[in-house]
């Protein structure tokens, strides 16, 4: 697996991607997330990552060539997440492609995202996730070491804030980071 950075080029790719989820979670009949609707099929939605792309600095995982997953991160978190009181890097997205579950690309991108934390010298890293259903996804960032903090709720979704504290480069060596 390689990480590199992307940009708009990157767009189609990263539109499958989250059209895959969609379909996989409405298939698994877990609608709460992001509804049973492909994310390309709705403009508003397509134009909210459009603009997430152009923003916030883009990292594309490839798998023998292939992009198989994205995460974007901004200093800034997203209107319904209040800031930090200190510097941060907020993952904004995390979407793998299905035909790499498995493999651990979701878990390289947040490796990666501290990396980059850590370079640019910032100790915090946070992420939200939907909270609502069987609590999959919130499971899912803390095996990947993030710590629930707070909860909130955009309309009816509910969301869970979780953060990760990345240290200095040689605590985050010492940790196995």
């Amino acid at each position: 697996m390689e990480i590199r950075r992307g940009g708009l080029a990157d767009l189609p790719a990263i539109m499958a991607m989250l059209d895959g989820a969609v379909a996989w979670l409405d298939a698994s009949g877990r609608t709460g997330q992001w509804g049973s609707e492909p994310w390309s099929a709705d403009p508003r939605r397509a134009g909210k990552i459009a603009d997430k792309v152009r923003s916030d600095t883009v990292w594309i995982a490839e798998v023998d060539g292939e992009p198989a997953g994205a995460l974007t991160h901004s200093p800034t978190p997203p209107d319904y997440v209040p800031p930090a009181d200190e510097a941060e890097l907020y993952v904004t997205l995390l979407v793998t492609s299905r035909a790499f579950t498995g493999r651990g690309v979701g878990g390289a991108l947040l490796d990666h995202a501290r990396v980059q934390a850590r370079e640019l010298g910032v100790d915090l890293v946070r992420v939200d996730c939907y909270a609502g259903g069987d609590g999959r996804l919130v499971q899912y960032y803390r095996r990947n070491g993030f710590t629930p903090v707070d909860t909130f709720t955009v309309g009816e979704w509910p969301g869970q804030l979780l953060s990760d504290r990345v240290g200095s480069p040689s605590a985050a060596a010492e940790s196995g980071r």
